[in-house]
């Protein structure tokens, strides 16, 4: 198995006021994968436009296994092509009229004109299109087709991966089929990847962390289940799509039993402690679905005894065995709250629109967001 070298990683400092806003700091090491997640618009392929050296931020630097190739401050901002980076495009960006091996070895003008041939079909190999070489795009699937754009990627051998959204343009069984393969080639690699994706299920299935991105600013980075279990901010958890997100402040803390208090409307619940969060404090938080326990008629258990909250079902939506259940909870702001279960469960008991309940929400499960102003 080829080696591809290893090293200090990959760091970006991006700033820029116009024409496409940047605040934006990086980190990727040897080996990582770091997914950047954000709507369209929010700056993502700029930043990877921006490491390549095909756009230049107002201020910042770029540096990979402690070489600068960009220092805006020094004056230093080295040339697309004397980066060592391997660009994958959403589109392949393949040249039509050359073969998946002619494509390979158009990638390898550093090597000797005799060792590129053989270099070409190792990477090709790599990539599973072995017995391929000879064909051209047209005869070439959408799935291969990214193939031979990822082993032309790895042809110039890379100091740092670039994926710009690699999957969107293949149907979702390919998509799938692509993303293990990339789990798999990832293991060769020793060198940083960054992959832009909108979607947050690739994000999180193939980043080892994952940088949220809204209007050129990086929000937070953390590991998938640590940003879903606790997004910074209320504006990271709409980004991420994450329900049951309210608002109350913070009304006392219990270090003794380890819990904080928090006033919701007229209500009282009880979170685990937080002593970051000051008493009287204003504060955004969020519950869950998984931490949504339903109570059951008839038969109640111990967990039902946390925070428990009367509501009335606004939706019931069944999709194949699991029931989406939507509650009106009283919230002050007029937000729902949202939680899964079995759709068996919810018929037996007895839910539909219309209906009143009782759940609880697991004190464990109630994150706290320190309130912050938008820009």
């Amino acid at each position: 198995m080829p080696d591809y070298g290893a090293g200090t990683g990959l760091s970006a400092r991006l700033r820029a006021a116009e024409p496409i806003p940047l605040d934006l700091d990086l980190a990727c090491a040897p080996g990582e994968i770091l997914a950047l997640v954000g709507p369209s618009g929010a700056g993502k392929s700029t930043a990877l436009r921006c490491v390549a050296g095909l756009h230049r931020p107002q201020a910042g630097e770029v540096c990979c296994d402690g070489a600068a190739w960009l220092d805006t401050a020094a004056g230093v901002d080295l040339p697309p092509h004397r980066r060592a980076v391997g660009l994958v495009f959403q589109d392949y960006a393949l040249f039509p009229h050359m073969t998946a091996l002619g494509n390979v070895v158009a990638a390898m003008g550093h090597r000797p004109w005799g060792a590129r041939e053989g270099r070409a079909r190792e990477l090709l190999a790599l990539v599973r299109l072995a017995g391929l070489e000879g064909r051209r795009p047209a005869e070439l699937s959408g799935g291969q087709q990214q193939r031979v754009a990822v082993a032309r990627a790895l042809a110039r051998d890379p100091a740092v991966l670039l994926l710009d959204e690699p999957f969107s343009a293949v149907d979702r069984a390919t998509r799938r089929r692509l993303q293990e393969e990339l789990a798999a080639l990832r293991r060769v690699l020793s060198i940083p990847v960054l992959l832009v994706t909108h979607d947050l299920e690739e994000a999180a299935a193939l980043g080892d962390r994952i940088c949220v991105v809204h209007h050129g600013r990086g929000l937070q980075t953390a590991p998938a289940a640590e940003l879903l279990a606790r997004p910074a901010t209320a504006e990271v958890a709409r980004l991420l799509d994450l329900r049951n997100l309210f608002r109350g402040a913070v009304e006392r803390h219990d270090p003794a039993a380890g819990a904080t208090f928090l006033c919701w409307g007229d209500r009282i619940l009880e979170a685990t402690h937080a002593p970051d969060f000051a008493p009287g404090e204003p504060v955004d938080w969020l519950v869950p679905g998984a931490a949504v326990v339903l109570h059951r008629r008839g038969r109640p258990s111990a967990g039902e005894r946390e925070n428990p909250v009367p509501g009335r079902v606004v939706e019931l939506l069944a999709l194949g065995e699991e029931a989406r259940v939507t509650l009106d909870v009283g919230d002050p702001g007029g937000s729902t709250l949202s939680f899964a279960m079995s759709l068996h469960a919810a018929r037996r008991n007895g839910l539909a629109p219309g209906e009143d309940c009782v759940v609880s929400m697991l004190r464990d499960g109630i994150h706290l967001m320190r309130r912050r102003s938008r820009r």
